[in-house]
């Protein structure tokens, strides 16, 4: 039985990892859709989606699904209007929440995320509710191994960023938005496409939270992430090392 209960219990970690990672490629292929149809079907025209395909390649999506999603956006195989939606509010002890969505469904969309806010001890507010504590900054990451914290931080002042902190697992570039498409392509040019890039929302200020609170924030957050709408979830909450060690053994 303990084997046949450890059989189980890897074929269950091998289907949430499949499952997270079709969810994955299902948002990376709403982007490039989105991305292909804001401006020209080519990469190399396109900032955007140059942005969204170097997004797809990071995440070990297949090359094949990348062309597919781009030939559907140009050729209009799929007329799905997608919208770019922004949601604000509270979360469990007072962590300001940004919700971002591509929806062809707004009142569907608005719907889940304001279900996965009331049932975790959050509010949904207005537009720019909560958005005035946080900066809207473009962010470049790359493995540590790519070079040394000098050599990335030369190139990156040479492109334009305003900022590049270097740990032991990472170098992350940060710059303003308009900069954002010129960062990350020179710095793409002198390393090689970035572990992540993309514009986030950065919080000026955190929120230390309780054990409590964490893991109904942290369960909040797994809600919204299972929405298909969603594409990104930014917040002001701060974890203690030990209670999230907790959390996640």
């Amino acid at each position: 039985m303990a084997g046949h209960s450890q059989f189980k219990n890897i074929m269950y970690r091998k289907g949430a990892q499949d499952k997270k990672r079709a969810k994955q490629f299902a948002r990376l292929t709403r982007e490039i859709m989105v991305a292909a149809r804001s401006g020209l079907p080519e990469p190399d025209k396109n900032p955007r989606l140059r942005g969204a395909v170097q997004a797809a390649r990071a995440a070990n999506m297949p090359k094949d699904n990348i062309e597919r999603a781009i030939k559907r956006a140009a050729g209009g195989e799929d007329d799905t209007n997608y919208e770019e939606v922004r949601y604000e509010g509270y979360g469990p002890g007072g962590v300001a929440v940004i919700v971002e969505a591509l929806t062809d469904n707004r009142n569907r969309t608005a719907s889940e995320v304001r279900t996965a806010f009331s049932k975790h001890g959050g509010s949904l507010g207005e537009t720019n509710s909560v958005s005035f504590m946080f900066d809207r900054v473009g962010v470049v990451t790359y493995p540590a191994a790519i070079g040394s914290a000098d050599d990335v931080f030369e190139a990156a002042v040479e492109a334009g960023a305003s900022n590049v902190e270097s740990g032991g697992e990472a170098h992350e570039v940060t710059c303003d938005p308009d900069d954002f498409s010129t960062v990350r392509d020179a710095l793409t040019e002198r390393f090689g496409d970035p572990s992540e890039a993309e514009l986030t929302w950065r919080p000026q200020t955190t929120v230390a939270i309780d054990e409590d609170k964490a893991q109904t924030m942290l369960k909040m957050l797994d809600v919204l992430d299972e929405s298909d709408d969603v594409q990104r979830v930014s917040a002001n909450f701060e974890i203690s090392d030990d209670v999230m060690a907790r959390l996640t053994a």
